[in-house]
């Protein structure tokens, strides 16, 4: 069970299914909780090591860490991946960018200046990711990429991006939307991903669309935008019809590489004929309904006030109220954008705290996960005291949908469940963050499924920094304890009659 998926390894579930061609395998099948969920702490493959700290991860990572070489067995004439006596090896190349990843975003900026990777884009979504060398490499450029890719033949690819050091997690264009908000990604591509975009009416791309900023890019690079043969230029053809549908404009292609732009508005899909396919989606469709909903074949609507399309540059939209503040669902007494500058306020000097007393910066952490995140104040602040690292955002289902604000700012995020399994590989993230997460899913969920969760997703020698209620904090030290982690009670900044206090955890490296 070592690299054991709670709700994508449940075979059971997965042989009852009535159809799996269109990629419902891939998608969440999670255990009953009363029959065959996780309630035991997954261990580490023999051998195990200390990861290689960022950014030499980059380029190398230890074999024994994941033991899988079909990759290289399938992919090693392509420059993918290599495996170099103890390590894998990432030469940065890829199937369509055989010259390597820099080339390959060089000539995807020539083709299209407006595109300013690090400013105009900033968070971008790269499906079916292969070890996510894309990703890898947009990050000297200011561009933070989450690589997605499904648990499927192509043996373990979204393990290889973390392990790395790269947002990554596993995701299938299948049935059901994915867990991220309307308008989150600035560009969305797609190198050889295996995604068949026009099946069923094109409704692959409409969730491509739905995810899509205004304005937004999306990249395909493929066999059909630059080879002849007559059965990939029908393909070309339908991509060509699917997209003019879609209202995309065309902006560049250029060798094996083809560039679209989406609308900034909602003109051009209300000039359309009557009765136009593929339909706009319902007035009352909420397109950042994501947990468990099934794909819908509409376009979706983009709101008639810009708002999600009128985001500042990067860095300033970090720190700047987006328009989106205000469609969030919340009872407050203040107004948002109050709210939003003083959660950034306690947040950055929550973390400069942390920095001084704990030594953030001496641990290296690298791949971080914010398990309650609100406003994304968290993220931003360890972006503010430069600690090099990146931030997976998850939005709990049982509050509010912070998601579209998150992504405004320029931040990676997801909305979870925390009574159930994430959508990751065991032993993925060096640091998990928990501020009063248990207080306020303590009548949904278990808590000892979710610090088993914790203990199955962090990486030994990884850290948990909770933050909770006097009332829950002994319980959850005595799961902390019980599962073999080293763990400290302290008090919180505001002193020690304060009602919260911060349980500082580390993963032993070994245990028995």
């Amino acid at each position: 069970m070592k690299e054991y998926i709670p709700c994508l390894d449940n075979v059971e579930e997965i042989q009852k299914l009535n159809s799996t061609e269109k990629g419902e395998k891939y998608e969440r099948h999670c255990p009953d909780s009363d029959q065959g969920g996780l309630n035991c702490l997954v261990p580490a493959p023999a051998g195990y090591k200390v990861p290689i700290p960022w950014p030499k991860s980059r380029d190398e990572v230890w074999f024994v860490n994941v033991p899988h070489t079909r990759l290289v067995e399938d992919k090693g004439g392509q420059n993918w991946i290599t495996k170099v006596k103890d390590k894998f090896v990432f030469p940065g190349g890829g199937t369509q960018f055989i010259h390597g990843a820099d080339e390959y975003l060089n000539q995807i900026s020539k083709m299209v200046s407006s595109i300013q990777f690090g400013r105009r884009v900033r968070v971008a979504l790269d499906v079916g990711c292969g070890v996510a060398s894309f990703g890898a490499f947009l990050i000297q450029r200011k561009v933070v990429v989450l690589s997605v890719a499904p648990k499927d033949v192509h043996e373990n690819q979204i393990q290889f991006a973390l392990e790395r050091g790269v947002p990554a997690m596993i995701a299938a264009f299948a049935t059901r939307r994915l867990l991220y908000p309307s308008q989150a990604f600035d560009m969305i591509h797609c190198s050889r991903c295996r995604v068949n975009w026009t099946r069923d009416d094109g409704i692959l791309l409409l969730e491509v669309n739905r995810l899509l900023r205004a304005g937004g890019y999306f990249v395909w690079a493929a066999q059909p935008v630059y080879k002849h043969e007559e059965a990939l230029q029908q393909q070309w053809k339908e991509m060509e019809d699917l997209t003019n549908s879609l209202c995309w404009d065309l902006i560049a292609k250029e060798g094996y590489i083809a560039i679209w732009r989406k609308p900034l508005n909602n003109s051009c899909y209300e000039t359309r004929e009557i009765g136009a396919t593929p339909p706009l989606c319902e007035p009352d469709d909420d397109p950042d309904k994501v947990w468990y909903t099934e794909l819908k074949a509409c376009i979706s609507r983009l709101p008639e006030n810009g708002f999600g399309g009128n985001v500042p540059t990067w860095p300033t939209r970090l720190h700047n109220p987006p328009d989106r503040l205000q469609t969030i669902q919340m009872d407050a007494y203040m107004s948002r954008k109050e709210l939003f500058k003083a959660d950034a306020k306690y947040w950055n000097e929550l973390i400069g705290g942390y920095v001084r007393a704990f030594h953030w910066k001496k641990y290296r952490l690298r791949n971080v996960m914010d398990m309650r995140a609100g406003y994304g104040g968290f993220a931003a602040a360890v972006s503010d005291h430069g600690i090099e690292s990146w931030v997976l955002n998850v939005v709990p289902v049982s509050g509010p949908n912070t998601l579209p604000v998150i992504y405004d700012r320029g931040l990676l995020g997801v909305q979870h469940d925390w009574c159930e399994s994430f959508d990751t590989y065991p032993r993925t993230y060096d640091l998990l963050h928990a501020a009063e997460l248990f207080s306020s899913e303590r009548k949904r969920c278990n808590i000892s499924t979710i610090m088993l969760e914790m203990d199955r997703i962090l990486r030994p020698g990884g850290r948990a920094f909770i933050r909770d209620t006097l009332a829950i904090m002994g319980e959850i030290k005595e799961v902390a304890d019980a599962m073999g982690w080293q763990s400290t009670m302290r008090d919180t900044p505001e002193g020690p009659h304060a009602s919260r206090r911060l349980l500082m955890c580390e993963k032993r490296l070994l245990r028995a």
